[in-house]
């Protein structure tokens, strides 16, 4: 059986569109071949770093880029993780199935240390939740 391509669209590709890709792999890798990127380029949070491998996945190796990176994929499914992307999604993305599931954006989050990293376990498990449980039963 082929598999499909499935893209997680966000505004930098340095969290949220990252996690989904990893537990997209996880989680959906068997179907499809798993791509993130970003409207823009941000480079990866270290936030997100750190809290995805507390749940056992390293991303370290991944770097941010844009969706103008990937312009010769056919994508099957595009997931968008933020409002932002959703509402600045390229056009020739449009022609494909479009899927939206805000998340609010770690990165933006002010406080301490620990009360940041417990923001990015939230949202890292808010993702983690919306792939398995939802998104793999939608697609």
């Amino acid at each position: 059986m082929k598999k499909r391509n499935l893209l997680f669209l966000c505004t930098g590709n340095s969290c949220r569109s990252q996690m989904a890709e990893g537990y997209g792999r996880l989680f959906l890798g068997e179907r499809y071949n798993v791509y993130s990127a970003g409207i823009e380029k941000h480079g990866l949070n270290p936030y997100m770093v750190k809290v995805m491998q507390e749940d056992g996945m390293d991303l370290s190796g991944h770097y941010s880029k844009t969706i103008t990176e990937l312009k010769d994929i056919d994508f099957d499914a595009v997931v968008t993780v933020c409002d932002d992307a959703n509402e600045t999604c390229p056009v020739y993305l449009k022609k494909t199935r479009l899927i939206h599931k805000g998340f609010e954006d770690p990165a933006k989050f002010q406080g301490s240390e620990e009360d940041k990293l417990n923001f990015f376990r939230k949202v890292r498990d808010q993702i983690k939740r919306y792939i398995k449980e939802d998104l793999a039963k939608e697609i």
